[in-house]
């Protein structure tokens, strides 16, 4: 029973630890998760590589606005006239125009026409496109046609049968979209819990195309193809061989964005890791080269050394050219990313981008490297708390933490992103678990051990002990207590008559009569010596009235043997009496013994006198003698017979002695 008693209580220990575990992983991946993973993306993996310095961005920023008045009506007009800087004056790689023309007030009329054209003559230039979700434009003349022209080239599809809810993308007029030559997506995707940009979306499956991010669309046609493969894990451009891992998810293909760090300016960081110029330089440059002004004739105005100089058109010579918003305020493309709580979306391009042409992803581990994680972490945890001392178990966690970030971090340094915050927090669970189920372990040990020990020490002894075990030692204290001996008498002779076993069984059923009447008079059994009791009233539980309980516990202990004498009669066994000799007196009661061996007892004269007591009912025919000082208690509820001046044995002087024949058990 007791085997069975154990196994639940570990069966029950083991649910309760790992329905914690899950609770703690749940709260640890939706809360902590996601701020551990930005400061180790901000603090670690940032500083492993430096931003491309061919990529710049050009920033409609607050002075363009306050310059240029950069209100919807007359976006048309300032775009139109950038893109035109680049497309006579100098001659980018790639064009990334991170503004949607539905935020350009694309109201489906021609009142752009040099908008249009512009576009139309730039075969360099990327758009942005949102993809929808239950699109209204779902007709399936304007989706194939769109796909035709603007989707990727899969070679092979991986991710064929994986279904999408993106049906359709957001309407432009049909001028615009039959002038642009290529469109990017620009949807973002936000961590629910925290709003983090964690990831990139390289490609979005609508219906069964797929079509590429802005920045995914501007490294292919920087390198001239459109064509991918797909398969399970990775996406791959064979001409460059490109190979960028993903996890997909309800038609988008992620992967996590490595950032870097932001760049700085006369010890101000700015908001930007890459180059960035603001747009208003750059119209003040095409309105002074459209008169004439150049690098050549007034170099003086094209000094790079001057923050309000004019922009050289060489600067963007073969560059990746990135145009997008930063404005004060509210803005749907300010997005809070481990970087900072104000990112420019134009900025995160430009790290999608300048990722892809690195070639520095950042890999997520699978699921089985976050278990093995767990697994070394949590199980040596639990280990070392069960078999180590506190302040050592605790020195080897820490030192197995550290470790484990140094290696995390390592990781991290190189690409690599494993579970950090879960695996640690359970671990942490662990070690609470670990700390309570030692300590209700060694509770339940020392309670298995006491009461085994009880039934070689008394309970209120074994108690005694436990409450001040620190100090456990030799030595005691001098007390005045009640000390009680019975004896059964003729016992040798019935050992002699019965098997040793029969004999072991009459008196184990004989002290178990006995106890409980002992432990109902606040009795402390000191001792079995053979068929005799040795017990303490007075200590180690107090009680003032111990001289009155002891003779009340011995007269109904002498009414018990009666019973048990008719009984055994009637089962054929021997007749028996017993004697009780009771005395009070000062004694020495504590611990006897040696440091390794040490017995609670009590020692002295008075103890003695009770056992020379206890002998002369043999003497005088009785069963219960009290001494003098202990017939002083109880003489006011005790009918007693007195017997004049015993010589007992061991003393000088002759005393009395009394029979107790009745009690008064109401006084």
């Amino acid at each position: 029973m007791r085997k069975i008693k154990n196994r639940r209580f570990y069966l029950y220990s083991l649910f309760l630890y790992l329905l914690l575990i899950l609770v703690f992983i749940f709260v640890a991946n939706r809360f902590i998760k996601p701020f551990a993973d930005s400061f180790m993306m901000s603090k670690v993996i940032s500083k492993s590589a430096y931003a491309n310095g061919d990529i710049i961005e050009v920033v409609f920023d607050d002075v363009t606005h306050q310059k240029y008045n950069w209100r919807n009506d007359y976006r048309k007009v300032i775009i139109t006239d950038l893109l035109d800087y680049f497309y006579t004056y100098s001659k980018p790689k790639v064009i990334g125009l991170d503004i949607t023309y539905i935020s350009v007030r694309d109201d489906g009329k021609n009142n752009a026409p040099d908008f249009v054209k512009q576009i139309s003559k730039m075969d360099n230039l990327i758009s942005g496109f949102v993809p929808e979700e239950d699109s209204d434009n779902s007709d399936s003349g304007f989706i194939n046609n769109f796909s035709t022209k603007h989707a990727l080239n899969v070679i092979k599809d991986g991710q064929k049968d994986a279904k999408s809810p993106y049906n359709g993308i957001l309407s432009y007029s049909e001028n615009l979209r039959k002038n642009t030559k290529h469109f990017g997506s620009v949807k973002i995707e936000k961590d629910k819990t925290s709003d983090f940009v964690f990831d990139t979306i390289n490609i979005v499956k609508i219906r069964n195309s797929y079509y590429p991010s802005l920045s995914f669309k501007m490294y292919l046609i920087a390198n001239g193809t459109n064509d991918v493969n797909i398969d399970k894990n990775f996406i791959t451009v064979p001409s460059t061989g490109l190979k960028i891992p993903y996890i997909y998810k309800d038609g988008l293909f992620l992967t996590p964005v490595r950032y870097y760090n932001f760049l700085w300016y006369e010890n101000k960081q700015l908001d930007y890791s890459h180059n960035s110029i603001s747009a208003s330089r750059l119209l003040d440059t095409y309105k002074a080269l459209k008169k004439g002004i150049t690098p050549k004739n007034a170099p003086e105005l094209y000094d790079p050394e001057r923050t309000d100089a004019l922009i050289d058109p060489e600067l963007f010579e073969n560059k990746v050219i990135f145009i997008g918003e930063n404005i004060s305020g509210p803005s749907a493309d300010i997005l809070r990313t481990p970087m900072g709580t104000r990112h420019p979306g134009v900025d995160i391009q430009a790290t999608v981008y300048d990722n892809l042409d690195s070639g520095l992803s950042v890999y997520n581990a699978g699921v089985g490297i976050n278990i093995l994680l767990f697994i070394l972490l949590c199980i040596p945890a639990f280990v070392i708390i069960i078999r180590a001392k506190f302040i050592k178990g605790l020195t080897l966690l820490i030192f197995m933490d550290l470790l484990y970030l140094l290696v995390v971090s390592i990781f991290a340094f190189n690409g690599y992103i494993t579970e950090y915050s879960s695996p640690l927090i359970c671990q942490f669970v662990t070690a609470i678990f670990a700390y309570t189920f030692k300590f209700l372990n060694e509770s339940r040990n020392k309670e298995q051990i006491k009461n085994a020990m009880g039934k070689y020490l008394s309970q209120d002894v074994m108690q005694n002990v436990v409450k001040d075990i620190e100090n456990l030692g030799l030595g005691g204290k001098r007390a005045v207590v009640t000390i009680l001996f019975s004896d059964i008498r003729g016992f040798t002779s019935l050992s002699e008559k019965m098997p040793a076993d029969e004999v072991s069984k009459i008196l184990n059923e004989y002290f178990a009569q006995m106890e409980p009447i002992i432990r109902k008079y606040n009795g402390v059994i000191n001792k079995f010596i053979g068929d005799a009791i040795m017990v303490i009233f007075g200590e180690p539980i107090q009680d003032i009235n111990h001289p009155q309980n002891a003779v009340k516990c011995a007269y109904e202990m002498l009414k018990k043997v009666n019973y048990l004498r008719e009984k055994w009669l009637e089962q054929g066994r021997p007749r028996f009496e017993i004697g009780i000799g009771i005395n009070t007196g000062e004694v020495f009661i504590g611990n006897i013994g040696t440091e390794n061996r040490m017995e609670y007892t009590a020692i002295g004269d008075s103890v003695n006198l009770a056992s020379r007591i206890e002998g002369y009912n043999k003497v005088y025919k009785t069963n219960l003698l009290v001494s003098s000082t202990t017939y002083n208690y109880i003489s006011d509820c005790a009918d007693v017979i007195k017997i004049k001046e015993v010589q007992i044995r061991g003393k000088s002087k002759k005393m009395d002695i009394y029979e107790v024949l009745r009690i008064d058990f109401d006084k």
